[in-house]
């Protein structure tokens, strides 16, 4: 439909209709069973005309549901205006794959692309429009629980990561691709900042911050084309993002050029009474369309207080006829007025957890496993007697949260996937319980232990303790499952703890297992994966996208931290610098971190000249060696530091990385430009330039472990 014809139909619209377009309501709603409906119809206080123009629907599914509610919605809907179907897709549909932390641990950004691509294929057959992904949000404390969803702690990171998916979702044309659905990025703004790791906490930062650490992952999903923004429960200086006029209009709207469609979170309008800006619903519809919230997600203060707020001169009608001509265009980029019923297909759901959907999953999650720890007992032999026990062993808990259409009946377990690798396992047959495994399941798991020449130890967090709502102030194991391995170490050193989990973990009553491999919650493939890993079919190639601290006391602990006026590196063994009595400073596994089967060494950091201009470009290049006996892959890491800045600078900031292949033996060479525009950052006047000066250039194979050498910038 053209701009023109779009225009018109707003204008042909009542003020009534225009408002409920603003209104999201979940499929319940729409059942066709008035029992199901009248509780929440209640709770909202809506009468049946607002549920049959509400502009959106949350969280149906199927294609023949699909079908159903779009084509009952346009049949009572005045102007034949379709409806938007939308769902939390986060790392997979019906097919899961690995939590968005593991996905940033790939380092492989076409592989969040393919699967955010097969994520989109399986939500577009069954009726959905738009996705609530990518969340894009920082996060450098593992206390929070919606870390999982995260990518992780550095901005570079995230950005890319943030592109990829946008692209997978989107494709190169979605109007007209039908296996495609938009993509909202998510929370905007900070949330992943939440004081002491607290879901839905206070965010206090000064905007230089803001802007430097934490938006350019937003920035990078618009750019790459996402089409909606969600709004965050947390507040930016002192005023919730749902209702900041400032963080919308003026970052969003005109510093990034957004001119797509923004919801607001679950309930965040209303919620801007308890936060104590808004006395009731009256005044928290107003605060949120003027800040330029489009959508409010199942509250109803836009519905009731609108038409009173524009009838008494409070608000003009003209905001409510821009964020309506933004949620109409949405529909029309979707080619939902031409299609209503787009790519929805029971005939086509057949693909959906199809064969070829789940090898791609198990890729994937072979590519997020992290080996964090290994002494000589990994890789597994075929002909070894390995024990596999614990409360991971045979569990099918292992799709993480946000997996909402996923079902841990269709998930391969750890023991399922070992089974295919080696005929000589040993396991039990009594349940093991995550927090309290009885006395008769430890009994006959030590007995196995026993008579193992290795054993695999499979702990971790069960799904709920991660996600949403899920922040945990002790981010240690379990204390029953770190009792339990020590019992096992006793019977048999020869010990590897596998973890299935949402966090960074602080890994205190573990950390002498020989091996350690962090599988996170890797979807429907785990187990296939993880014994891949294990018995080396697939060479480890995950790298840390969030640091693991020694203990939960140096949260929250990121790489790019910002120097001191007392530096612990200057004098370590003086006691007033800036340090603690009772730990290091530093990671247990620094961001960037993984082993390999494989060894590589890096040699020979060049500069091809000393000084670089604004106008030319500076070659960086590293020798790296493949000394081991086979394959692998390797993640080259490229970090700066600017020596001397206006305002105090990070001592390392991830600029670029490469993956390579290379083969026993093989040497090969890593160049990577740097050029002024790579120099730039947040200066106190919130402007975005280079300073002239001495700058370090750090290559390696994670944060910590750096070959240096140093240029100038000139200007």
């Amino acid at each position: 439909m053209e701009q023109a014809k779009l225009v018109a139909l707003v204008n042909e619209m009542t003020l009534e209709e225009k408002i409920d377009q603003l209104l999201q309501l979940i499929g319940d709603f729409y059942s066709g069973n008035a029992e199901e409906r009248t509780g929440p119809m209640l709770d909202l206080n809506l009468q049946e005309e607002n549920i049959t123009n509400a502009g959106s629907v949350l969280g149906v599914s199927g294609a023949k549901e699909a079908i159903r509610i779009q084509k009952e919605y346009m049949e009572s809907n005045r102007l034949g205006i379709p409806t938007l179907l939308m769902a939390d897709i986060i790392h997979g549909f019906r097919t899961i794959f690995p939590i968005p932390l593991a996905l940033g641990c790939s380092w492989d950004l076409s592989a969040a692309e393919r699967m955010a691509e097969i994520s989109a294929k399986e939500a577009a057959v069954s009726g959905l429009h738009v996705t609530f992904s990518p969340m894009v949000d920082l996060v450098r404390d593992p206390r929070w629980g919606r870390v999982m969803e995260s990518t992780g702690e550095d901005p570079y990171l995230n950005a890319r990561f943030a592109e990829a998916f946008v692209k997978g979702y989107q494709g190169t044309d979605l109007k007209n691709d039908f296996f495609r659905v938009a993509a909202c990025v998510k929370h905007f703004a900070a949330y992943g900042a939440a004081l002491a790791g607290r879901d839905y906490n206070t965010v206090n930062m000064s905007e230089r911050q803001l802007r430097e650490s934490y938006l350019p992952g937003y920035q990078a999903a618009l750019e790459a084309g996402a089409k909606l923004v969600m709004t965050s429960f947390n507040t930016v200086d002192g005023i919730p993002a749902t209702g900041n006029k400032w963080l919308f209009r003026e970052v969003l709207r005109k510093d990034f050029g957004f001119n797509g469609v923004v919801i607001s979170d679950w309930g965040a309008v209303k919620e801007l009474i308890p936060h104590g800006v808004a006395e009731d619903e009256k005044a928290a519809a107003k605060l949120a369309i003027e800040a330029g919230v489009d959508i409010e997600m199942m509250t109803s203060c836009y519905t009731h207080y609108l038409a009173e707020l524009i009838e008494e001169g409070l608000i003009s009608e003209g905001v409510v006829d821009e964020a309506v001509l933004r949620i109409l265009e949405l529909k029309n980029d979707l080619g939902l007025f031409e299609h209503p019923h787009r790519g929805a297909s029971e005939a086509g759901e057949t693909m959906i957890l199809s064969e070829e959907h789940r090898a791609v999953a198990k890729e994937i999650a072979e590519k997020s496993i992290v080996l964090l720890k290994n002494e000589g007992v990994l890789p597994l032999e075929k002909e070894e007697t390995v024990a596999i026990i614990g409360p991971g062993a045979a569990s099918q808990d292992v799709l993480g949260a946000w997996s909402w259409q996923g079902k841990t009946s269709e998930a391969i377990s750890l023991l399922e996937g070992a089974k295919r690798f080696s005929s000589h396992l040993l396991f039990g047959n009594e349940f093991f319980d995550y927090f309290d495994p009885s006395p008769a399941a430890i009994e006959e798991a030590l007995s196995l232990a026993q008579r193992a020449d290795k054993v695999v130890v499979a702990l971790g967090e069960a799904e709920w303790m991660s996600g949403e709502a899920s922040s945990r102030s002790d981010i240690r194991l379990p204390k029953a499952q770190e009792s339990f391995f020590r019992a096992v170490q006793e019977v048999n050193e020869q010990t590897i703890v596998t973890l299935y989990n949402g966090r960074p973990l602080d890994l205190t009553g573990v950390e002498e297992a020989k091996g350690i491999v962090e599988a996170w919650f890797p979807g429907t493939e785990a187990g296939n994966a993880l014994a891949s890993v294990l018995w080396g079919d697939y060479n480890p190639s995950g790298r840390l996208s969030m640091s693991f601290p020694e203990s939960v006391g140096q949260v929250p602990i990121f790489y790019n931290v910002d120097n001191t006026g007392r530096p612990l590196e200057t004098t370590p063994d003086e006691k007033y610098v800036s340090k603690y009595l009772d730990v290091s400073n530093y990671a247990k596994y620094p961001f960037g971190y993984g082993l390999s089967y494989s060894n590589f060494s890096y040699e020979d950091l060049r500069l091809n000249k000393q000084e670089l201009t604004e106008s030319e470009k500076l070659l960086v290049s590293v020798s790296i060696t493949n000394l081991s006996k086979r394959q692998g892959v390797e993640t080259v890491q490229l970090y700066l530091r600017d020596l001397v800045g206006e305002v105090v600078r990070p001592v390392k900031e991830l600029k670029a990385f490469a993956q390579i292949t290379l083969a026993a033996g093989e040497k090969k060479t890593v160049s990577f430009e740097i050029t002024e525009e790579l120099l730039r950052y947040v200066h106190s006047n919130q402007s975005f330039a280079s300073d002239a000066g001495s700058f370090l250039v750090m290559v390696g194979p994670n944060s910590r472990d750096l070959l240096e050498s140093q240029f100038n910038l000139v200007k």
